[in-house]
């Protein structure tokens, strides 16, 4: 149970805030100053701190400051009841999370506890990650030195892959990571372009500092607007509270903007102006607020070739590149994926609190022909499900692999098998016609039962012994 403290000096705030966190599974105390507030966190930890900046024996900056000091992982929102812009960025420059404004809005208040309590579970998992490993010689690991394949993060949020691909890949977040430049990662759908922006602003000097991801690909101009920049109160209709956005969530750290390129045109105008000048403005607003932020943007697609067609602007695509990472789809890195495999099998067994066996060489081979279109992420996806549908400590068999995967590996089979047959064959060998025929047939079945073992024997009228028989026979891997 989260721990929460509510620092103000009105009692009906204190008594509304503690009954309302209460009921939504939070443990809550409540104090009316900043001396007894100290007192308490020293006896007791507090994960969460909702602190009122006006108090009678203190304020919410120096307040904020003793709390760091006591405990820099406590997350401090500040209640305020004076809406000046530069006190509220300038309490976030100096390390509380977030502000509210009276009047206090229940909602508003829930999502943003949700909101700072998933950014410190954030927070806690990449201090898990470790340094990038040195690339190792042929010479380090026969001296008994673990290769880079082998050193995996405690959380297997990371695998270190030993192919040409991987290593190439770390030696160039290695190189930029300490850097200010911007960067741009390209790459397929799912081969873990956010994982990347991650490591480089864990290993950079902006580590201590907010990491923002903002998804790009569904956003309205209207809400992108808002998404990047905040708006103010009533500055358009449904802007019931003022927002900041994420150039100021991420102030000093790093802002890692994904599929990037789908960002509507004036917006993509309104962001060269921010980087360039270093300044925001919300919607709303003609205050600019200035903003240190590193940004790391990634794409799916080239953005040079957008540039081309027209639908990235030029000269923001110069602004972007100072640094581009190429990530490898894991087709082109076969040499890792028993590392990626063995890594989520893990994963999953600690999340399901079960052993899940070994994988059956015929699952071995599936894994090696299929294609991964949806790369790392569709891979741990099917490591979940054949865990998931495998009784404890039996192998993991292909009867656990989504049908797409069957299909696609049927059909390879049967292009390889026909042909191996095709080889030996003669058209005058009716031995060797019937046995192209039966496996046909089988093969055929089997598709049509999606692969159902038992449903496939009635159908073709044998029994499963028989049936187990003849796929041994023909070579069949089901």
């Amino acid at each position: 149970m989260r721990n929460i403290m509510i620092i103000d000096d009105e009692i009906n705030i204190c008594t509304l805030l503690s009954k309302f966190l209460g009921k939504h599974g939070f443990k809550v105390d409540t104090t009316m100053s900043g001396a007894s507030a100290l007192k308490m966190m020293k006896e007791k930890p507090y994960d969460l701190v909702l602190c009122d900046y006006r108090l009678k024996d203190t304020d919410g900056a120096q307040l904020l400051q003793d709390i760091r000091q006591l405990n820099p992982r406590t997350i401090v929102i500040i209640i305020t009841g004076y809406t000046d812009v530069r006190v509220a960025v300038e309490m976030v420059k100096n390390g509380a999370y977030d502000y509210l404004s009276k009047p206090l809005y229940p909602d508003e208040i829930l999502n943003l506890v949700h909101k700072a309590f998933a950014h410190l579970d954030a927070e806690s998992e990449r201090d898990n990650v470790p340094a990038i490993p040195e690339q190792r010689t042929a010479a380090d690991t026969s001296n008994g030195q673990a290769p880079v394949a082998e050193m995996l993060d405690k959380t297997h949020k990371y695998v270190y892959g030993e192919s040409s691909g991987a290593q190439e890949l770390f030696r160039q977040i290695k190189l930029v990571a300490p850097t200010d430049y911007s960067v741009i990662i390209f790459g397929e759908t799912g081969t873990g372009k956010e994982s990347v922006a991650h490591l480089i602003h864990h290993h950079s000097k902006r580590s201590s500092q907010p990491f923002v991801a903002l998804d790009c690909g569904s956003l309205s101009k209207e809400l992108a607007a808002s998404e990047l920049f905040g708006h103010e109160k009533g500055s358009f209709t449904g802007a019931i509270n003022t927002k900041i956005g994420a150039f100021e969530q991420a102030h000093g750290g790093t802002l890692f903007l994904d599929e990037v390129s789908n960002l509507s045109y004036d917006i993509q105008v309104a962001l060269l102006r921010v980087i360039q000048e270093k300044v925001i403005r919300r919607v709303g607003s003609l205050k600019e607020i200035p903003v240190d932020v590193r940004i790391i943007v990634a794409s799916n697609e080239k953005l040079s070739e957008s540039v081309q067609r027209g639908k990235f602007r030029e000269d923001l695509f110069h602004r972007f590149n100072e640094f581009t990472i190429y990530i490898p789809p894991l087709r082109e890195r076969q040499e890792d994926l028993p590392l990626f495999v063995n890594a989520f099998i893990s994963q999953v067994e600690k999340e399901l609190q079960k052993n899940c066996g070994k994988i059956t060489s015929e699952v071995w081979a599936c894994f090696q022909k299929y294609s991964w279109p949806g790369n790392i992420r569709e891979l741990k996806n099917v490591i979940r499900r054949a865990c998931l549908l495998t009784p404890e400590h039996q192998d993991i068999t292909m009867s656990t692999l989504p049908l797409e995967m069957k299909e696609a590996f049927s059909q390879s089979y049967e292009e390889d098998h026909v042909g191996e047959l095709a080889a030996i064959a003669n058209e005058n060998d009716l031995k060797t016609v019937a046995l192209q025929a039966e496996y046909n047939k089988i093969i055929n079945v089997l598709k049509e039962v999606k692969y159902n073992k038992t449903k496939a024997a009635q159908l073709l009228n044998i029994d499963r012994k028989t049936l187990y028989n003849k796929l041994r026979l023909l070579n069949i891997n089901y």
